[in-house]
Formats: structure tokens, sequence, C-alpha cells
């Protein structure tokens, strides 16, 4: 059998039984039916306005411009952008918390937070359409020097392109993704490749709307309008966009800040610093003093709203998350002892060298206070060096975006290859951790006490390690209990003896709960079980939890991806392959936006003024009366209605 043949057997194995693997067939009718119909409303509501034949969006173009002093081209996209990603992160935690705590879905359709992920991505998607609809080639109302050509008078924002591919991206990943659970089981982790496709998507898109803001701050001063902007737009992309990418950066420590990890926790440093160096130095760049503590007080008051609304009020797990306070002091201090606009690549790496020691530091600390796998000193050594260089190449990483972002700094072409290095570097740095492997030869015999008796039966733990020394210098040593319908429970043990270890928490031992001890030591991450029911779906037998027990090590992937199947080595490559095939061009597309946005600012620059394309000014005569010195039609508008 071919792998063709078998990636379809797998397929049409799976339908009948979406507990195992993908969704029903009556369920991928109905998504596919209501995908269908609401693609058809946007493309009616787009191309309708366009042609004059539909006037809702119209009336959204008016009251987006009468609110925001902005053209319709960005301020409705933007608006629109920003609740849709609102619906999105929200559902997202909502439904990562649900899978931590209840285990797969049992179906599309029972899961709450797939209709705000869903809504959100949606929303990103039709932003970025209307945004490419509204652009038009009117005197002086083009969008920039950067805008893409789809007709002779039809001219599409950067940004809105962009947007338009990042939620395409998101929303590519939900069909994926159901065939990703056929072939290769339900991966009910964060880090599954489509689930990263889904949020990559969504936070990209925060870039296509630094984009579409960078280009219409421009064409803006170019048409001399820049003071009919209303301040609290200015206040939103001082402080929202930045915080929104930190939120959206964020989210791929997940699996860390809920304390269900599938790969070596070096990964939880190495990400904090890749998201600090990248977003607050940009952010420094483009934005200007003070862009940075508002941008991390959104993040703050944004991940503590989510994290009392899904634990506190959904009765969910909770995710913590990191602070970037002393990161932001960290990036202040480089920009008084360099000058940021003269020197964006030198303050970049300068951030990001105080970011990857003092601000590595301090995060050491709150991991330690708050989070729920401190880091212990035995990967203080990698986390030195590899959180140190991923900080420094992201902030040369971010130096390139926001000296392209800012058309105040002369276009540099030296900080091209540099970012490409950088980009190189960081992939190299992510890709290091994620090589694990496991120390089966480890054997621990356990001694249960009830804690509370059965139907709701929980226990207190002993363990004991053969060999002893087996945990010695363990980076984490916990055993952990899931999907039982509560909340996850994560109990770090304490050391009685040498070898001998307990827990400090009743962990739960009935119904669907799974529990195990999981041990992380070096590369190696392994998993002995302790209690797991009977799964009918994929199948697997349960494992019982007497009072006194012996058991081995497994690899931790078979404890903790349950449901998880093993595919021809052709299958997993194609699947792989395929995935980072997306994400790659999603990557490339991103990188030539930002580049574009820095080389038309600086052909602009270098342009004397009497060199540039000129709207025709008419003769004397009511067309020339209605001129009014070549102002944009919407600002026509704005300042008519203000009169």
């Amino acid at each position: 059998m071919s792998a063709v043949d078998a990636t379809l057997a797998v397929i049409a194995a799976t339908v009948s039984d979406p507990g195992a693997g993908g969704a029903s067939a009556e369920e991928l009718g109905i998504a596919a039916g209501v995908a269908g119909f609401a693609i058809i409303v946007l493309l009616m509501g787009g191309l309708g306005h366009r042609a004059g034949l539909v006037s809702i969006l119209a009336w959204f173009e008016r009251f987006s411009e009468r609110v925001s002093g902005q053209p319709a081209w960005a301020s409705l996209p933007c608006g629109l952008a920003i609740i849709s990603l609102i619906s999105a992160v929200f559902g997202l935690y909502w439904d990562v918390s649900m899978h931590i705590d209840r285990g797969r879905d049992t179906s599309v359709w029972g899961n709450p937070g797939h209709f705000f992920i869903l809504g959100g991505l949606y929303g990103i998607f039709a932003a970025g359409f209307f945004a490419i609809c509204l652009g038009r080639e009117e005197r002086a109302d083009r969008p920039g020097p950067t805008a893409i050509r789809i007709a002779d008078d039809w001219y599409a924002p950067l940004g809105g392109v962009l947007m338009c591919v990042t939620g395409a991206f998101s929303l590519i990943a939900f069909p994926l993704d159901d065939v990703w659970h056929r072939l290769f089981g339900q991966d009910v982790t964060l880090w599954g490749p489509t689930h990263l496709m889904l949020i990559g998507g969504a936070v990209m898109t925060l870039l296509g709307i630094a984009v579409i803001q960078a280009e219409v701050v421009r064409a803006m001063k170019a048409a001399g309008v820049m003071h009919l902007e209303r301040a609290w737009v200015r206040h939103l992309r001082v402080v929202w966009l930045p915080g929104g990418l930190l939120v959206g950066m964020s989210t791929f420590q997940g699996e860390f800040d809920f304390g269900v990890p599938q790969f070596q926790l070096i990964f939880h440093p190495i990400l904090i610093m890749l998201a600090a160096g990248l977003v607050l130095v940009m952010a420094r760049i483009w934005l200007g003093r003070g862009a940075l503590f508002g941008a991390v007080a959104f993040f703050i008051i944004m991940r503590a709203g989510l994290a009392l609304l899904v634990h506190d009020a959904l009765g969910e797990s909770l995710a913590h998350f990191p602070l970037y306070v002393v990161e932001a002091l960290c990036v202040e201090a480089a920009a008084m002892l360099i000058a940021v606009k003269q020197r964006p690549l030198a303050f970049g790496v300068t951030a990001g060298a105080l970011i990857g020691t003092i601000g590595l530091a301090a995060e050491w600390g709150w991991s330690h206070v708050w989070m729920p796998l401190p880091w212990p000193v035995e990967i203080l050594p990698e986390t030195i060096g590899l959180g140190l260089a991923t900080a420094i190449g992201a902030g040369a990483l971010g130096a390139w975006i926001g000296a392209r972002l800012d058309d105040e700094i002369p276009y540099d072409r030296s900080l091209r290859p540099v970012a490409l290095a950088a980009s190189l570097a960081i992939f190299a740095m992510l890709a290091l951790p994620l090589f694990t492997t496991s120390q089966t030869d480890i054997r621990a015999s356990l001694q249960l006490t009830d804690a509370r008796s059965a139907p709701q039966r929980a226990v207190g733990a002993t363990v004991t390690l053969n060999p002893r020394d087996a945990a010695g210098g363990a980076t984490w040593f916990t055993v952990t209990a899931w999907q039982g319908g509560g909340r996850l429970v994560v109990d770090r043990l304490e050391r009685v003896s040498e070898g001998v270890y307990r827990t400090t928490k009743a962990i739960p031992v009935h119904g669907s709960w799974k529990a195990m001890v999981r041990l992380h030591k070096g590369n190696a991450i392994s998993a002995l079980p302790i209690y797991a029911p009977r799964d009918t779906a994929i199948p697997v037998a349960g494992i019982a939890a007497p009072s006194r027990l012996q058991r081995r090590f497994y690899a931790d992937k078979e404890l903790l991806q349950r449901e998880a199947r093993t595919q021809d080595a052709a299958i997993t490559y194609a699947g792989y392959g395929t995935v980072l095939g997306f994400a790659l061009l999603l990557i490339a597309m991103l990188a030539w936006g930002i580049h574009r946005v820095g080389v038309t600012a600086g052909r602009e620059r270098d342009t004397p003024p009497r060199d540039r394309a000129q709207p025709d000014e008419p003769e004397a005569g009511p067309e020339r009366d209605a001129y009014d010195g070549g102002l944009p039609e919407w600002a026509r508008r704005r300042t008519e209605t203000v009169r």
C-alpha cells in the first residue's frame, strides 16, 4: 500500500469515530456550509460596495472615518481586527483550558471556545478583505506608495493584504487540523503543528495592523491632515498595538503557562526573550518614548483579565504569564545610551543584551514566585547562553522592523542581512530544544494513601526511584493529573530522602482523570502512569491505581498524548512538511511587506518634491473651487461634518 493509499484509509476509518480522530461527516458538512455562506456574504459586501450595489459598508466607512479621523481603508479594518483578535484570544485560552481540564472535544460544536476563535479569525480575514476593497485611486486618497495595484483605479493598502493573508493562514489551519487528527490522532496539547498555524496567523495579524498604521500615518502627513486623527486612535497605536503583540507572542508560551509542556523547559526563557526583544525594541524605535510602559501595562491587564475570566468566572485552569516590566526598563536604559533613530541596529543589539541578562534574571525570579514550573539551576547554563543569544537576535530583528515602519529613519541596507542572520539564528535556537529523548530504564515503587475515598478517589503518593539518583539534578519532577473534568493538578514532588519523594497535593485517580509522574532531566522527558481510564475510542485499556504498585517510566509523549498514533514515515514527513511550507510562505510574505514599507518610504524621502508625481490641478472654474488643495475625499467629508 502506498503512502497516499494509507493516508486515505486512515481518514476513512476515522470519519465514523470522531472521538478518535477528526469530526464526523455531518459536522464537516455543516462547517463547509457555514464557511461557504460566510465567504459569499463577505464577497457580496466587499465587491458589491466597490460596484455601488451594496450600501451597508459605505455606512461603516463613513462612521469609522468620523470617529477615528483616519481614512476608512485603515480605520475600519483596524477596528474590526482589534475586536476580532480579542474574541480569538479569549476563545483560545478558554479552549485550551477546557482541553486541559476535560480532554478532547466530543464534537466540533461542543466546545464554546471554538465559536469565539472561528468568529475572531473570520473577522481578521474580513478586516483585511475590506481594507483591500476600500482602497481607491482618488485625488490624494490612495493608500500611499506602498499600496498594491489591483486594477486601474483600485489600490489595496499593503497592510490590508497582509492582514487578509494572515487571516487566511489561520482559517486554513482548521480544516488542516481535522485532517491532522485523522492521520495522527488527537493531540490534546497547545503545540500541535496546526494549532501553531492557527495561533501564528492571528499573532502575525498585528504586524499587518502595524504596516497599515504606518501607511496611513504617512498618507495623512503627505496630505497635511495629520491633525484630523483622534487622540484616542494614536493612543491605541502606541499602547494597544505593541501590547497586543506581546499578548500574541505570549500565547506561544501557553504550555509552560499552564504547566503541561511537552518539550524541554529551556523553551520557556527562550520564548520570553524572543517576545521581549522583538516587540519592545520595535515599539521603542517606531512609537517612541513611553510606548513600552503603556504596552506592558496593557499586556498585564489583558492577561490578568483573561486569567480571571477563564479561571474564576468559567472555572477552568489558570494560565500564568511573565511580566516584561524589567525588560521594558532595559530597553529604555539602552535608549539613554544610544541614539535610537540614528543607530537603530546598535540600539537593538544593546537592548537585547540587557534584556538577555538583567531581564532574564528578573523573569527567572518571577518563575519562582508564580510559574507552575520554576526554572531550576540545572538549566542555568543553557538559559544564559540561549536566552542571551535569543534576546540579542530578537533585538536586531525588532530594530529592523521598527526602522522600516518609521518613516523618519533613513533607509539602511545593512539592516536587512543582519535581520536575516538574526532570524536564522533564532530559528536554530528554537529548533535545538525540540529534540528530546526518554529514560525508560528507570523504575519506581509507589505507595498510594487515600486522601478521599471512592467514587471521587484522590490519593497522596510516596515515590521510591530505582536507581535512587534517577531524579538528581532534574529540571522538573512532578505528578500531573489532568483531563478529569476538574482543574489541572501539577504537584512538584517533595524530597524525603535519597531517591524517595512524596506529593504535597491530593491527586485524583477516578473517572476520566489521567495521573502520571513526570521526570525531565537533561534533554530526556519521561513519565510513569499512575492512573488512566479505559478509552474505547483510541482504543486503550485502563490503568488501575492500587495502593502499592511498581512500574517503569515510558517516553513522556506516550502518556501526555495518549490519543496520538504513529504513522508511516512518508505520511509524517508530508504532514509536517505541508505545515512548514505554509509557515515559511507566511513569514516570507510578512518580511516582504515590512521591507516594502521601508524601501518605499526611503524613496519618497530621497525624491525631491518637484520630481514627485502630483495630482493634476484643474483650471479656474467650479472644478477648481471643489479641488480644495488636493485634500483627500475622506478628509473633505470629515471637515464638512465638523463644520
